[in-house]
């Protein structure tokens, strides 16, 4: 397949491409009729706020996942992120600094991932496993293996102060999201961002600089979950060490529910903002009709499958 075949075949849409927004509205509409709670201002705007971390780290990972690649130590940088965030603040009182320095070392963190993957030529599942051990000893060095409380409860409003009624964090999302969708589908990037993921040879012979997309995707992927971690700072007023993967599992689920391919060259940014939304529905829906908790990791679980194999068929096809 050559790098523009593989674009054409990603920009170009079916009715069946639309299956994730299908799937979503029709959720929606049946928890709008089953439950009393899920339709009303106060619940829809909590959903919102939920998201708003997993879309700005998601929004970046499609790029990643796009250009034929994994990313599993978002979390670690997520994490380190809400930790140096916290010490800047306590130490120099400053908002801007602070988020800064979040943002900074998630940016450093991918890219000696994106330089691992692209020119070491290690896995990158198994490159960003292994650097994710490493990112996680980084934050208990940088916390002494405590947590670290946030002095000036005013840093809350950078994420908790509303506008419209509405979350900054989430507003702050909405303006990622954007921008990650025009960088992928409106820019010279974002089309050997595909063509890499499609076929990196062909996309090296057409002139793309393959080992510096990968790179760069990986920095913006780090830098994403930096300000993630900032936000979550922000949030709770704490920062805490832990070698706890769930946030990158809970972002990866909804970049692959909403169709992004794990094998590279197809997937879109509006699709991971359904995927996050289907399973923030899916899981409020659990909560609010009390479903027990194991059937919920078996419903999550069976989705996730049914998402790759639908994904694998759809190529399957395409291909033959």
């Amino acid at each position: 397949m050559s790098a523009d075949t593989a674009l054409r075949r990603a920009r170009r849409l079916r009715p069946a491409d639309f299956g994730i927004v299908w799937v979503t509205v029709a959720l929606f509409v049946l928890l709008s009729q089953t439950s009393d709670v899920f339709l009303t201002a106060v619940n829809l705007r909590n959903v919102l706020d939920q998201q708003a971390l997993l879309l700005i780290a998601g929004s970046a990972v499609t790029l990643t996942l796009i250009s034929g690649h994994f990313d599993i130590s978002v979390s670690a940088s997520h994490i380190n992120a809400a930790i140096l965030t916290a010490l800047i603040l306590n130490e120099s009182g400053s908002a801007v600094a602070a988020i800064a320095g979040g943002i900074a070392i998630g940016a450093a963190f991918g890219l000696l991932n994106g330089v691992v993957v692209a020119w070491v030529r290690i896995n990158s599942f198994i490159a960003t496993l292994a650097t994710s051990f490493v990112f996680y000893g980084v934050g208990f060095l940088l916390s002494d293996r405590s947590i670290i409380r946030v002095g000036d409860r005013a840093f809350s409003e950078v994420a908790r102060g509303r506008s419209a009624g509405v979350t900054n964090a989430t507003w702050i999302a909405v303006g990622v999201v954007v921008v990650f969708w025009v960088l992928l589908e409106r820019t010279r990037f974002g089309r050997h961002v595909f063509a890499t993921g499609g076929n990196p040879e062909a996309a090296r012979l057409a002139g793309v600089r393959v080992e510096g997309i990968v790179l760069a995707t990986f920095v913006l992927t780090g830098a994403a979950a930096g300000l993630a971690g900032a936000l979550s700072a922000s949030k709770t007023l704490t920062a805490q060490p832990s070698d706890d993967f769930s946030f990158v599992f809970a972002v990866l689920t909804a970049v692959i529910v909403g169709g992004t391919s794990i094998a590279g060259g197809e997937g879109a940014v509006w699709r991971t903002v359904f995927g996050a939304f289907f399973t923030a529905f899916m899981l409020n829906g659990f909560n609010l009709h009390q479903i027990d908790p194991i059937i919920q990791r078996l419903i999550q679980g069976s989705v996730i499958l049914v998402a790759v194999a639908a994904d694998n068929w759809t190529r399957s096809r395409r291909v033959g």
